[in-house]
Protein backbone atom coordinates (compact mmCIF):
# COMPACT_ATOMS: atom_id res chain seq x y z
CA UNK A 1 0.00 0.00 0.00
CA UNK A 2 1.07 3.63 -0.34
CA UNK A 3 2.48 5.50 2.65
CA UNK A 4 0.74 8.57 4.08
CA UNK A 5 3.68 10.94 3.51
CA UNK A 6 4.01 10.68 -0.27
CA UNK A 7 1.81 9.52 -3.11
CA UNK A 8 4.99 8.44 -4.95
CA UNK A 9 6.28 6.30 -2.11
CA UNK A 10 5.03 2.71 -1.73
CA UNK A 11 4.98 1.05 1.65
CA UNK A 12 5.32 -2.69 2.35
CA UNK A 13 5.38 -4.95 5.37
CA UNK A 14 8.05 -3.85 7.89
CA UNK A 15 11.13 -5.98 8.60
CA UNK A 16 12.64 -6.08 12.08
CA UNK A 17 10.88 -2.90 13.04
CA UNK A 18 11.96 -0.95 9.99
CA UNK A 19 9.65 0.41 7.32
CA UNK A 20 10.01 -0.98 3.81
CA UNK A 21 9.30 1.61 1.14
CA UNK A 22 9.88 1.88 -2.59
CA UNK A 23 9.79 4.66 -5.18
CA UNK A 24 10.62 5.20 -8.83
CA UNK A 25 13.36 7.72 -8.11
CA UNK A 26 16.64 5.87 -8.74
CA UNK A 27 17.41 7.84 -11.89
CA UNK A 28 19.33 6.12 -14.66
CA UNK A 29 19.07 2.39 -13.99
CA UNK A 30 19.50 -0.50 -16.41
CA UNK A 31 18.71 -4.19 -16.18
CA UNK A 32 21.18 -5.06 -18.99
CA UNK A 33 24.56 -3.91 -17.68
CA UNK A 34 26.17 -7.20 -18.71
CA UNK A 35 25.61 -6.21 -22.34
CA UNK A 36 28.79 -4.16 -22.03
CA UNK A 37 30.50 -7.51 -22.64
CA UNK A 38 28.76 -7.68 -26.01
CA UNK A 39 30.29 -4.35 -26.90
CA UNK A 40 33.70 -5.83 -26.06
CA UNK A 41 32.95 -8.82 -28.29
CA UNK A 42 32.11 -6.51 -31.15
CA UNK A 43 35.39 -4.67 -30.69
CA UNK A 44 37.21 -8.00 -30.80
CA UNK A 45 35.62 -9.42 -33.97
CA UNK A 46 34.06 -6.39 -35.68
CA UNK A 47 30.52 -7.64 -36.27
CA UNK A 48 28.41 -4.49 -36.17
CA UNK A 49 30.52 -2.23 -38.38
CA UNK A 50 30.86 -4.87 -41.08
CA UNK A 51 27.19 -5.80 -40.88
CA UNK A 52 26.24 -2.14 -41.18
CA UNK A 53 28.58 -1.82 -44.18
CA UNK A 54 26.27 -4.26 -46.01
CA UNK A 55 23.62 -1.50 -46.05
CA UNK A 56 23.45 1.59 -48.23
CA UNK A 57 21.94 4.77 -46.77
CA UNK A 58 20.45 7.24 -49.26
CA UNK A 59 18.81 9.45 -46.63
CA UNK A 60 19.69 13.15 -46.50
CA UNK A 61 22.73 13.19 -44.21
CA UNK A 62 21.90 16.55 -42.64
CA UNK A 63 18.53 15.19 -41.46
CA UNK A 64 19.76 11.84 -40.18
CA UNK A 65 19.74 11.48 -36.39
CA UNK A 66 20.41 7.75 -36.16
CA UNK A 67 23.00 6.36 -38.56
CA UNK A 68 22.68 2.89 -40.05
CA UNK A 69 25.41 1.57 -37.76
CA UNK A 70 23.39 2.68 -34.73
CA UNK A 71 20.22 1.06 -36.10
CA UNK A 72 21.93 -2.23 -36.99
CA UNK A 73 23.76 -2.43 -33.67
CA UNK A 74 20.63 -1.56 -31.71
CA UNK A 75 18.65 -4.31 -33.41
CA UNK A 76 21.35 -6.97 -32.99
CA UNK A 77 22.08 -6.08 -29.35
CA UNK A 78 18.36 -5.92 -28.60
CA UNK A 79 17.75 -9.44 -29.89
CA UNK A 80 20.78 -10.75 -28.00
CA UNK A 81 19.32 -9.21 -24.83
CA UNK A 82 15.94 -10.84 -25.38
CA UNK A 83 13.96 -7.97 -26.93
CA UNK A 84 12.37 -9.63 -29.92
CA UNK A 85 9.90 -6.92 -30.96
CA UNK A 86 10.50 -3.49 -32.40
CA UNK A 87 7.93 -2.15 -29.93
CA UNK A 88 10.42 -2.86 -27.14
CA UNK A 89 12.73 -0.17 -28.51
CA UNK A 90 10.36 2.67 -27.68
CA UNK A 91 11.51 2.11 -24.09
CA UNK A 92 15.01 0.81 -24.89
CA UNK A 93 15.91 4.01 -26.72
CA UNK A 94 16.16 5.67 -23.28
CA UNK A 95 18.23 2.84 -21.77
CA UNK A 96 21.79 3.96 -20.87
CA UNK A 97 23.26 0.58 -21.83
CA UNK A 98 21.93 0.85 -25.37
CA UNK A 99 23.30 4.40 -25.56
CA UNK A 100 26.78 3.29 -24.49
CA UNK A 101 26.74 0.36 -26.95
CA UNK A 102 25.77 2.81 -29.70
CA UNK A 103 28.65 5.10 -28.69
CA UNK A 104 26.42 8.14 -28.21
CA UNK A 105 25.03 9.39 -24.91
CA UNK A 106 22.89 12.10 -26.47
CA UNK A 107 21.09 12.55 -29.78
CA UNK A 108 21.77 15.36 -32.24
CA UNK A 109 18.33 16.84 -31.54
CA UNK A 110 17.01 17.58 -28.07
CA UNK A 111 13.67 15.97 -28.80
CA UNK A 112 15.30 12.60 -29.66
CA UNK A 113 16.70 9.78 -27.56
CA UNK A 114 20.30 8.55 -28.02
CA UNK A 115 19.10 5.53 -30.02
CA UNK A 116 16.15 4.92 -32.32
CA UNK A 117 12.57 4.00 -31.62
CA UNK A 118 10.37 1.40 -33.29
CA UNK A 119 9.37 3.51 -36.31
CA UNK A 120 12.94 4.23 -37.41
CA UNK A 121 13.98 0.62 -36.86
CA UNK A 122 10.97 -0.51 -38.86
CA UNK A 123 12.30 1.42 -41.85
CA UNK A 124 15.54 -0.53 -41.51
CA UNK A 125 13.71 -3.86 -41.45
CA UNK A 126 11.74 -2.86 -44.55
CA UNK A 127 14.97 -2.25 -46.49
CA UNK A 128 15.13 -3.49 -50.07
CA UNK A 129 17.99 -4.69 -52.27
CA UNK A 130 17.73 -1.39 -54.16
CA UNK A 131 16.87 2.03 -52.66
CA UNK A 132 13.68 3.70 -53.81
CA UNK A 133 11.78 6.89 -53.22
CA UNK A 134 10.13 5.54 -50.08
CA UNK A 135 12.89 3.13 -48.99
CA UNK A 136 16.14 5.03 -48.65
CA UNK A 137 18.04 2.25 -46.88
CA UNK A 138 19.03 -0.76 -49.00
CA UNK A 139 21.00 -3.92 -48.26
CA UNK A 140 23.31 -6.20 -50.24
CA UNK A 141 22.26 -9.79 -49.62
CA UNK A 142 25.47 -11.30 -51.01
CA UNK A 143 27.57 -9.18 -48.65
CA UNK A 144 25.52 -10.26 -45.61
CA UNK A 145 25.73 -13.92 -46.58
CA UNK A 146 29.46 -13.64 -47.16
CA UNK A 147 29.99 -11.98 -43.78
CA UNK A 148 28.82 -15.07 -41.90
CA UNK A 149 31.47 -17.17 -43.64
CA UNK A 150 34.17 -14.51 -43.08
CA UNK A 151 33.44 -14.45 -39.36
CA UNK A 152 33.63 -18.25 -39.27
CA UNK A 153 37.02 -18.28 -41.00
CA UNK A 154 38.40 -15.50 -38.78
CA UNK A 155 37.42 -17.46 -35.67
CA UNK A 156 40.26 -19.93 -36.46
CA UNK A 157 43.89 -19.04 -35.78
CA UNK A 158 45.04 -21.58 -38.37
CA UNK A 159 43.43 -23.59 -41.12
CA UNK A 160 41.86 -26.82 -39.84
CA UNK A 161 42.62 -30.09 -41.58
CA UNK A 162 38.92 -30.97 -41.88
CA UNK A 163 35.62 -29.25 -41.29
CA UNK A 164 32.13 -30.75 -41.19
CA UNK A 165 29.29 -28.63 -42.55
CA UNK A 166 25.89 -29.61 -41.16
CA UNK A 167 22.81 -28.87 -43.25
CA UNK A 168 19.26 -28.95 -42.00
CA UNK A 169 15.82 -27.62 -42.88
CA UNK A 170 13.40 -26.73 -40.12
CA UNK A 171 9.94 -25.27 -39.76
CA UNK A 172 9.23 -21.63 -38.99
CA UNK A 173 5.50 -21.58 -38.08
CA UNK A 174 3.44 -18.66 -39.38
CA UNK A 175 0.29 -17.31 -37.79
CA UNK A 176 -0.66 -14.63 -40.30
CA UNK A 177 -0.89 -14.27 -44.05
CA UNK A 178 2.78 -13.61 -44.81
CA UNK A 179 4.07 -13.78 -48.35
CA UNK A 180 5.27 -17.29 -49.27
CA UNK A 181 3.12 -18.95 -46.63
CA UNK A 182 2.24 -22.60 -47.33
CA UNK A 183 0.87 -25.54 -45.38
CA UNK A 184 3.49 -28.22 -44.76
CA UNK A 185 2.09 -31.70 -44.22
CA UNK A 186 5.01 -33.04 -42.16
CA UNK A 187 4.98 -30.13 -39.70
CA UNK A 188 1.17 -29.86 -39.86
CA UNK A 189 1.14 -26.07 -39.99
CA UNK A 190 1.58 -23.04 -42.21
CA UNK A 191 5.26 -22.19 -42.16
CA UNK A 192 8.46 -21.18 -43.86
CA UNK A 193 11.18 -23.80 -44.38
CA UNK A 194 14.51 -22.09 -43.63
CA UNK A 195 17.80 -23.77 -44.51
CA UNK A 196 20.57 -23.66 -41.90
CA UNK A 197 24.23 -24.52 -42.37
CA UNK A 198 26.49 -24.84 -39.33
CA UNK A 199 30.06 -25.92 -38.68
CA UNK A 200 30.04 -26.95 -35.05
CA UNK A 201 28.64 -23.93 -33.21
CA UNK A 202 29.43 -21.55 -36.07
CA UNK A 203 26.51 -20.36 -38.20
CA UNK A 204 27.40 -20.08 -41.88
CA UNK A 205 24.00 -19.65 -43.53
CA UNK A 206 20.37 -18.98 -42.64
CA UNK A 207 18.24 -18.94 -45.78
CA UNK A 208 14.52 -18.28 -45.56
CA UNK A 209 12.49 -20.39 -48.03
CA UNK A 210 8.88 -21.13 -48.87
CA UNK A 211 7.47 -24.36 -47.50
CA UNK A 212 6.20 -25.77 -50.81
CA UNK A 213 9.64 -27.10 -51.78
CA UNK A 214 11.87 -30.09 -51.22
CA UNK A 215 13.95 -29.81 -48.05
CA UNK A 216 17.16 -29.75 -50.09
CA UNK A 217 16.06 -27.03 -52.51
CA UNK A 218 18.77 -24.44 -52.96
CA UNK A 219 21.32 -26.49 -51.00
CA UNK A 220 23.68 -26.88 -53.98
CA UNK A 221 23.85 -23.11 -54.51
CA UNK A 222 24.38 -22.36 -50.81
CA UNK A 223 27.03 -25.05 -50.39
CA UNK A 224 28.83 -24.00 -53.58
CA UNK A 225 28.98 -20.39 -52.37
CA UNK A 226 30.26 -21.32 -48.91
CA UNK A 227 32.78 -23.90 -50.12
CA UNK A 228 34.22 -21.44 -52.67
CA UNK A 229 34.68 -18.80 -49.99
CA UNK A 230 36.27 -21.25 -47.56
CA UNK A 231 38.66 -22.70 -50.14
CA UNK A 232 39.76 -19.24 -51.18
CA UNK A 233 41.19 -18.88 -47.67
CA UNK A 234 41.90 -22.54 -46.88
CA UNK A 235 42.65 -24.23 -50.23
CA UNK A 236 43.68 -27.57 -48.72
CA UNK A 237 40.98 -28.08 -46.08
CA UNK A 238 38.97 -31.29 -46.32
CA UNK A 239 35.24 -30.59 -46.30
CA UNK A 240 32.54 -33.07 -45.30
CA UNK A 241 28.83 -32.34 -45.72
CA UNK A 242 26.52 -34.02 -43.21
CA UNK A 243 22.73 -34.06 -43.27
CA UNK A 244 19.65 -36.23 -42.88
CA UNK A 245 17.90 -38.16 -45.64
CA UNK A 246 16.17 -35.03 -46.93
CA UNK A 247 19.47 -34.03 -48.55
CA UNK A 248 20.39 -37.38 -50.12
CA UNK A 249 19.61 -36.04 -53.58
CA UNK A 250 21.42 -36.76 -56.83
CA UNK A 251 22.12 -33.08 -57.57
CA UNK A 252 23.87 -32.45 -54.25
CA UNK A 253 25.80 -35.73 -54.19
CA UNK A 254 26.93 -35.31 -57.79
CA UNK A 255 28.07 -31.75 -57.07
CA UNK A 256 30.12 -32.98 -54.10
CA UNK A 257 31.73 -35.74 -56.15
CA UNK A 258 32.61 -33.30 -58.92
CA UNK A 259 34.08 -30.68 -56.59
CA UNK A 260 36.05 -32.83 -54.17
CA UNK A 261 33.69 -32.41 -51.22
CA UNK A 262 32.86 -35.47 -49.13
CA UNK A 263 29.33 -36.16 -47.93
CA UNK A 264 27.51 -38.29 -45.37
CA UNK A 265 23.73 -38.24 -45.66
CA UNK A 266 20.94 -40.25 -44.13
CA UNK A 267 19.12 -42.49 -46.57
CA UNK A 268 15.40 -43.14 -46.37
CA UNK A 269 14.73 -46.85 -45.99
CA UNK A 270 12.70 -48.88 -48.45
CA UNK A 271 11.95 -52.56 -49.06
CA UNK A 272 15.02 -53.07 -51.25
CA UNK A 273 17.36 -51.64 -48.63
CA UNK A 274 15.78 -53.63 -45.79
CA UNK A 275 16.02 -56.83 -47.86
CA UNK A 276 19.75 -56.14 -48.30
CA UNK A 277 20.29 -56.55 -44.53
CA UNK A 278 17.79 -59.32 -43.82
CA UNK A 279 20.51 -61.66 -42.51
CA UNK A 280 21.96 -59.01 -40.19
CA UNK A 281 18.51 -58.15 -38.83
CA UNK A 282 17.89 -61.85 -38.10
CA UNK A 283 21.18 -62.05 -36.19
CA UNK A 284 20.38 -58.92 -34.21
CA UNK A 285 16.91 -60.30 -33.41
CA UNK A 286 18.32 -63.56 -32.12
CA UNK A 287 20.90 -61.79 -29.94
CA UNK A 288 18.33 -59.36 -28.54
CA UNK A 289 15.93 -62.14 -27.58
CA UNK A 290 18.69 -64.11 -25.86
CA UNK A 291 20.14 -61.16 -23.92
CA UNK A 292 17.00 -59.08 -23.40
CA UNK A 293 18.85 -55.99 -24.62
CA UNK A 294 18.98 -54.11 -27.92
CA UNK A 295 21.39 -55.55 -30.49
CA UNK A 296 22.81 -54.14 -33.69
CA UNK A 297 24.88 -55.19 -36.66
CA UNK A 298 26.43 -53.10 -39.41
CA UNK A 299 26.75 -53.83 -43.11
CA UNK A 300 28.73 -51.98 -45.76
CA UNK A 301 27.68 -52.35 -49.42
CA UNK A 302 27.46 -50.58 -52.77
CA UNK A 303 23.95 -49.61 -53.83
CA UNK A 304 21.98 -47.49 -56.29
CA UNK A 305 18.39 -46.45 -56.79
CA UNK A 306 16.58 -47.77 -59.85
CA UNK A 307 16.48 -44.47 -61.72
CA UNK A 308 17.30 -41.32 -59.67
CA UNK A 309 21.01 -41.91 -58.99
CA UNK A 310 23.63 -41.66 -61.71
CA UNK A 311 25.99 -44.19 -60.11
CA UNK A 312 26.41 -46.79 -57.38
CA UNK A 313 27.41 -45.37 -54.00
CA UNK A 314 28.59 -46.68 -50.67
CA UNK A 315 25.79 -47.35 -48.18
CA UNK A 316 26.26 -48.24 -44.52
CA UNK A 317 23.35 -49.97 -42.80
CA UNK A 318 22.59 -50.31 -39.12
CA UNK A 319 20.59 -53.50 -38.55
CA UNK A 320 19.16 -52.97 -35.09
CA UNK A 321 16.62 -54.89 -33.05
CA UNK A 322 15.22 -52.99 -30.09
CA UNK A 323 11.99 -52.95 -28.13
CA UNK A 324 10.95 -56.22 -29.77
CA UNK A 325 11.06 -54.87 -33.33
CA UNK A 326 13.43 -54.05 -36.15
CA UNK A 327 14.91 -50.55 -36.37
CA UNK A 328 17.03 -50.43 -39.55
CA UNK A 329 18.83 -47.22 -40.52
CA UNK A 330 20.91 -46.29 -43.58
CA UNK A 331 23.42 -43.66 -44.62
CA UNK A 332 25.05 -42.95 -47.97
CA UNK A 333 28.57 -41.55 -48.17
CA UNK A 334 31.47 -40.76 -50.45
CA UNK A 335 33.93 -41.72 -47.69
CA UNK A 336 35.63 -44.99 -48.46
CA UNK A 337 35.84 -47.98 -46.12
CA UNK A 338 39.55 -47.20 -45.81
CA UNK A 339 38.70 -43.70 -44.56
CA UNK A 340 36.19 -44.88 -42.01
CA UNK A 341 34.76 -48.28 -41.09
CA UNK A 342 31.00 -48.75 -40.97
CA UNK A 343 30.26 -48.69 -37.23
CA UNK A 344 32.42 -45.65 -36.51
CA UNK A 345 31.00 -43.86 -39.54
CA UNK A 346 27.46 -44.24 -38.30
CA UNK A 347 27.78 -43.99 -34.51
CA UNK A 348 30.60 -41.47 -34.11
CA UNK A 349 30.29 -39.27 -37.20
CA UNK A 350 26.72 -39.39 -38.53
CA UNK A 351 24.90 -39.46 -35.19
CA UNK A 352 26.88 -36.41 -34.03
CA UNK A 353 24.85 -34.30 -36.46
CA UNK A 354 22.06 -34.35 -33.87
CA UNK A 355 23.87 -31.56 -32.01
CA UNK A 356 22.88 -29.20 -34.81
CA UNK A 357 19.32 -29.41 -33.50
CA UNK A 358 20.53 -27.64 -30.35
CA UNK A 359 22.04 -24.85 -32.43
CA UNK A 360 18.75 -24.34 -34.29
CA UNK A 361 16.88 -24.32 -30.98
CA UNK A 362 19.21 -21.57 -29.76
CA UNK A 363 18.58 -19.51 -32.88
CA UNK A 364 14.82 -19.93 -32.82
CA UNK A 365 14.13 -20.31 -29.10
CA UNK A 366 16.69 -17.97 -27.54
CA UNK A 367 17.20 -15.46 -30.35
CA UNK A 368 13.77 -15.39 -32.00
CA UNK A 369 14.88 -16.39 -35.50
CA UNK A 370 11.33 -17.64 -36.05
CA UNK A 371 9.85 -14.19 -35.37
CA UNK A 372 8.99 -13.74 -39.04
CA UNK A 373 5.78 -11.77 -38.74
CA UNK A 374 6.41 -9.14 -41.43
CA UNK A 375 4.23 -9.20 -44.53
CA UNK A 376 7.00 -9.88 -47.06
CA UNK A 377 9.61 -12.62 -47.30
CA UNK A 378 12.22 -9.96 -47.97
CA UNK A 379 11.64 -8.30 -44.59
CA UNK A 380 11.42 -11.67 -42.84
CA UNK A 381 14.74 -12.74 -44.36
CA UNK A 382 16.31 -9.58 -42.96
CA UNK A 383 14.82 -10.35 -39.55
CA UNK A 384 16.33 -13.83 -39.77
CA UNK A 385 19.74 -12.29 -40.51
CA UNK A 386 19.48 -9.91 -37.55
CA UNK A 387 18.68 -12.84 -35.24
CA UNK A 388 21.48 -14.87 -36.81
CA UNK A 389 23.99 -12.08 -36.25
CA UNK A 390 22.90 -11.88 -32.62
CA UNK A 391 23.64 -15.62 -32.40
CA UNK A 392 27.10 -15.04 -33.92
CA UNK A 393 27.77 -12.33 -31.33
CA UNK A 394 26.77 -14.54 -28.38
CA UNK A 395 28.62 -17.49 -29.87
CA UNK A 396 31.78 -15.36 -30.02
CA UNK A 397 31.27 -14.31 -26.39
CA UNK A 398 31.04 -17.96 -25.41
CA UNK A 399 34.06 -18.97 -27.50
CA UNK A 400 36.41 -16.13 -26.58
CA UNK A 401 35.45 -15.17 -23.04
CA UNK A 402 33.67 -18.11 -21.41
CA UNK A 403 35.77 -21.09 -22.47
CA UNK A 404 37.34 -21.44 -19.00
CA UNK A 405 34.13 -20.92 -17.04
CA UNK A 406 31.04 -22.89 -16.13
CA UNK A 407 29.33 -21.22 -19.11
CA UNK A 408 31.67 -22.72 -21.72
CA UNK A 409 28.86 -24.92 -23.05
CA UNK A 410 25.90 -22.86 -21.88
CA UNK A 411 23.08 -21.98 -24.26
CA UNK A 412 22.56 -18.45 -25.49
CA UNK A 413 19.53 -18.15 -23.22
CA UNK A 414 21.54 -19.14 -20.15
CA UNK A 415 24.35 -16.73 -21.00
CA UNK A 416 21.83 -13.92 -21.37
CA UNK A 417 20.18 -14.71 -18.05
CA UNK A 418 23.37 -15.22 -16.05
CA UNK A 419 25.79 -12.71 -17.57
CA UNK A 420 23.88 -10.01 -19.44
CA UNK A 421 20.85 -9.36 -17.26
CA UNK A 422 22.62 -7.44 -14.49
CA UNK A 423 20.94 -4.56 -12.72
CA UNK A 424 23.03 -1.40 -12.38
CA UNK A 425 22.77 2.25 -11.40
CA UNK A 426 24.34 4.39 -14.14
CA UNK A 427 26.16 7.56 -13.12
CA UNK A 428 27.24 9.93 -15.89
CA UNK A 429 29.88 12.55 -15.10
CA UNK A 430 32.16 14.74 -17.16
CA UNK A 431 34.94 12.16 -17.18
CA UNK A 432 33.21 8.80 -17.15
CA UNK A 433 30.09 6.70 -17.30
CA UNK A 434 29.99 4.29 -14.37
CA UNK A 435 27.73 1.25 -14.14
CA UNK A 436 27.35 0.47 -10.43
CA UNK A 437 26.35 -3.20 -10.59
CA UNK A 438 24.74 -5.15 -7.78
CA UNK A 439 27.25 -6.18 -5.10
CA UNK A 440 25.37 -9.45 -4.59
CA UNK A 441 25.75 -10.48 -8.26
CA UNK A 442 26.73 -14.20 -8.02
CA UNK A 443 28.91 -14.51 -11.15
CA UNK A 444 31.42 -11.73 -10.56
CA UNK A 445 34.40 -14.05 -11.14
CA UNK A 446 33.08 -15.19 -14.52
CA UNK A 447 32.31 -11.60 -15.51
CA UNK A 448 35.81 -10.41 -14.57
CA UNK A 449 37.47 -13.25 -16.46
CA UNK A 450 35.30 -12.63 -19.53
CA UNK A 451 36.17 -8.94 -19.46
CA UNK A 452 39.91 -9.68 -19.24
CA UNK A 453 39.82 -12.16 -22.13
CA UNK A 454 37.79 -9.82 -24.32
CA UNK A 455 40.08 -6.89 -23.59
CA UNK A 456 43.03 -9.03 -24.60
CA UNK A 457 41.25 -10.16 -27.80
CA UNK A 458 40.29 -6.59 -28.73
CA UNK A 459 43.90 -5.44 -28.26
CA UNK A 460 45.28 -7.89 -30.82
Amino acid sequence: MQTECSADLFGFAPVEGRKVVAAFDAGKVTSDAGALLLGQVDRAIGVIDRFAACFTDRRMAELVVHEVRTLVGQRVYGIALGYEDLNDHDELRHDPTMAVLAGKLEAKRQDCAPVAGKSTLNRLELSRPEPSRYHKIAYRAAAIEGLFVKLFIEAHERAPKQIILDLDATDDPLHGHQEGRFFHGYYDCYCYLPLYIFCGRHLLAAKLRRADIDGSAGAVEEVARIVAQIRQRWPHVRILLRADSGFAREALMAWCEKNGVYYLFGLARNDRLVAEIAAELAQACEESRSTGRPARRFKDFMWSTRDSWSRRRRVVAKAEWTGGEANPRFVVTSLSAKDCEARHLYEAIYCARGDMENRIKECQGDLFADRTSSATMRANQLRLWFASMAYVLLCALRRIALRHTQFADASCGTIRLKLLKIGALVRVSVRRVKFAMASAYPYQHEFALAHALLANAAAR
